[in-house]
């Protein structure tokens, strides 16, 4: 399917593997980027309070990317809502193109942080919910959506450790689990969280109405992670 500037605000999800089509070069995180897409889309169409409109709102969710290696899922869907002209898509990677391999919060309508170094999201999302929290602004939540390899960094573990005695119930985790991770975790990536004081689930990471039922889940008091299982990285 062609895909044109014309129709930019009417893309759907059937749309999207168009949008990355235009997307080529030397990208080597194919996968990476694949693997989200079901879970960007939810979060984008039907949680996530954002828009083009209010980038600047103060009471705007705030979506922090911290799985950027392979970002082109996350172009897609940011072309698919208006953020960004579909037209920049095929630039991706180029020298003077703001689509780096990458994000650039700089560079890129939408993204609140600069991201690919694995390990750093999740603490800048708690950062984020305790700035929020002490300003008084009690609506906006904070997401981030992070790869189940990520969760082999320390500093992964001083924020989940963190924010579950901290009570950042404004606070959402999606760990985006390809089977990539390093090390085993006895009981699974939800105990890990569970063992901190946070709400955790687990569902297919590919099934929309049961990524939506975990988004939406509440969850009094904690903060919320969940846990989208795809297909292998390797498989």
């Amino acid at each position: 399917m062609a895909i044109t500037e014309e129709r930019a605000h009417t893309y759907g999800f059937t749309d999207l593997p168009a949008l990355m089509g235009l997307m080529t070069g030397d990208e080597k995180h194919g996968p990476a980027a694949t693997s989200t897409l079901d879970a960007l889309w939810v979060l984008y169409d039907r949680v996530l309070r954002v828009g083009p409109e209010r980038m600047d709102d103060p009471g705007r969710d705030r979506f922090l990317l911290s799985k950027g290696h392979g970002p082109m899922a996350y172009y897609a869907v940011l072309a698919a809502k208006g953020f960004l002209p579909a037209d920049w898509l095929p630039g991706f990677g180029s020298y003077d193109s703001p689509l780096g391999h990458h994000p650039d919060r700089v560079l890129v309508p939408g993204a609140e942080i600069g991201s690919g170094s694995l390990g750093h999201g999740l603490p800048l999302a708690v950062g984020t919910a305790l700035g929020l929290r002490a300003q008084g602004l009690d609506e906006p939540r904070v997401w981030t959506l992070v790869g189940d390899a990520e969760l082999d960094e320390g500093s992964n573990h001083e924020a989940i450790a963190f924010a579950g005695p901290a009570g950042l119930e404004r606070l959402h985790t999606v760990v985006i689990d390809n089977s990539s991770a390093t090390y085993a975790r006895p009981g699974g990536i939800t105990a890990r969280f569970e063992a901190a004081g946070w709400s955790a689930l687990a569902v297919d990471g590919r099934a929309h109405e049961a990524l939506f039922a975990a988004f939406t889940a509440p969850h009094p008091g904690r903060p919320h992670a969940v846990v989208a299982r795809v297909e292998p990285k390797n498989a």
